[in-house]
């Protein structure tokens, strides 16, 4: 299996290169040359997702020199359920917040990891930049924070993420350095490009990327998207619907991309805050970044979505039973209450939106099965979800002992100078 840049003016490169190199050095994001084809027979039983990981990523690591390894990093990433939670009869929810740091991010961030530092030296540099708009650092830290050699940089705004996201992006070990910019999340991805685009700094430094640019991020996402859907299928005879909450459109794309491997995936909704992007160009509008709006939903906080340049080269291929809906904060937050007290389910921002989104379904759509992708633990956003719920949220056990770590941050302006004076340590 080769990866080609969506620029098309790279060289193709094995999937461990491509998760080396992070961007294309054409500015483009790797993308698989083909996908492989699979049926929900290829799969044994939709509760192993370790068993699953292995038979779906293996044409992807094919030739690669990671191959021989791929087991042994299934085993030790898909090591945490991804339970599929009945809501009623065709309603489920896909709960992707049982690992280390509480979000869906624990996924590919630690399989990125375990894979990074199996190609790691300690005779050569290996920095890993990751702008985080709040989950994503906080999963990348944990990853890396007993990595062999590799060295992780978080980048994150300053007065957008939440009190405890921000405790999870600082309390790592020294190979694990927290940046709070003066600026918005865009700000930080613009940084991390910069430093990419810097050749002394991308070679001297080697630069690689944990941000969902990386293909080591998606490719591991599609697992829990072909789990669920194969179990539904199983169970229903129809294929999976979901709504899915999203940001930088990666999680998007990796269902997107499980459905082009032939898994039994059907009508796909991408749930949005007031970044909206994405919502207007499935409208009918051009795409059109625009600056971050601040919500309280801040991990989708995105006004220039990353893997937009992955979808619009696929278009003829992705852009089929996708719709894509925007939803503000009043909204949010009268979901979470609703919810929380008619439904006792217990939402964070995020994964509120989702369900909101599937309450806008018809009724000829609801009576297909349909699966509301619920991202974060709602204890990360425990200071907007508490005020709108009877009660207060428990912490689970890993993010109970998250809040006893100490603080370590480094406060920079947006600015590449800035970086490069801290990575030059």
């Amino acid at each position: 299996m080769r990866f080609v840049s969506t620029k098309e003016q790279s060289p193709d490169l094995s999937v461990s290169e491509a998760m080396l190199m992070g961007a294309a050095p054409d500015g483009g994001l790797y993308i698989p040359q083909s996908f492989p084809q699979f049926t929900a027979s290829d799969f044994t039983d939709p509760g192993d997702l370790t068993g699953i990981a292995k038979t779906l990523l293996a044409p992807f690591f094919e030739d690669d020199t990671l191959a021989p390894e791929l087991a042994d990093i299934c085993e030790q990433v898909f090591n945490f359920p991804a339970p599929l939670i009945a809501l009623d009869d065709k309603h489920y929810a896909l709960e992707l917040f049982h690992g280390p740091t509480a979000a869906f991010k624990d996924f590919g961030a630690r399989f990125l990891a375990a894979a990074m530092d199996r190609m790691a030296s300690t005779d050569t540099p290996l920095t890993v930049l990751v702008a985080t708009s709040g989950d994503t650092g906080g999963a990348v830290g944990c990853a890396f924070a007993n990595a062999r050699a590799a060295k992780v940089v978080i980048l994150y705004p300053k007065g957008r993420v939440s009190p405890f996201q921000e405790r999870q992006l600082t309390c790592w070990p020294d190979s694990v350095t927290s940046l709070r910019v003066d600026g918005d999340f865009d700000d930080c991805q613009a940084l991390v490009k910069a430093a990419f685009a810097d050749k002394t700094l991308k070679t001297r430094h080697g630069l690689s990327s944990a941000n969902s640019i990386n293909i080591g991020r998606l490719l591991p996402q599609m697992v829990y998207y072909a789990a669920s859907a194969v179990q539904i299928f199983r169970d229903t005879g129809a294929p999976a619907n979901y709504v899915i909450p999203t940001g930088n459109l990666g999680n998007g794309m990796a269902c997107l991309w499980a459905r082009a491997c032939g898994l039994p995936i059907g009508n796909v909704v991408l749930a949005q805050n007031a970044n909206r992007a994405l919502t207007d160009y499935f409208g009918g509008k051009a795409f059109a970044p625009a600056a971050s709006i601040p919500t309280i939903a801040n991990a989708m906080d995105v006004g220039n979505p990353s893997n937009f340049e992955r979808f619009k080269t696929s278009l003829d291929a992705l852009n089929h039973d996708l719709h894509a809906i925007s939803v503000d904060d009043e909204t949010i937050a009268a979901q979470i209450s609703h919810d929380a007290r008619k439904a006792d389910h217990i939402w964070c921002p995020h994964s509120a939106i989702a369900a909101y989104a599937y309450d806008q379904l018809g009724l000829v759509e609801k009576n297909k099965p349909w699966i509301l992708v619920a991202t974060a633990h709602p204890f990360k956003f425990k200071e907007i979800v508490e005020p709108l719920i009877p009660g207060e949220v428990e912490p689970s056990p890993a993010l109970a002992a998250i809040e006893n770590l100490s603080m370590q941050v480094i406060d920079i302006p947006a600015e590449l100078a800035a970086l490069a004076e801290v990575l030059a340590g």
